[in-house]
This record gives structure tokens, sequence and C-alpha cells, in this order.
């Protein structure tokens, strides 16, 4: 199941269940091929209105090897 907001977080966590965000998401996808890079889907969130520190853009991008 894919939620990214606080109750469902706090909902999951107190279910035993592992919580990832959005952003580990798409991490996990192009670890496991599915995304050639991550950088346009980042633009598109945030474009949609996702709010992403540039210092979070920064770190996710190096993790993916884009920056």
């Amino acid at each position: 199941m894919l939620l990214d907001d606080a109750l469902a977080r706090r909902i999951a966590q107190s279910a035993g269940l592992t919580v990832w965000g959005t952003l580990r998401v798409l991490l996990e996808g192009k670890k496991l091929g599915l995304a050639s890079e991550i950088a346009p889907l980042v633009d598109k969130l945030e474009s949609s209105g996702m709010w992403i520190s540039g210092d979070i853009r920064r770190r996710i991008l190096a993790l993916a090897g884009e920056g």
C-alpha cells in the first residue's frame, strides 16, 4: 500500500509495518531498474505540490547517483 501522510504513517508504524516515504520508493525503484533516473520524477512531485527541501533533494539525488 502506498500512502504518504502523517496519519497513515502513524497507523502503519503502530501496526508494526515498515514505513517508507515517497522518495525512498523512488530510490528503490531505481535500484530495481524500474527507472533510469529519478530527477524528473522528483521534479514532477515538486511541480504537483510536494514540498522537498533543497538539502533533501540533493541528498536523494546523490544517493541515486544523479547529483
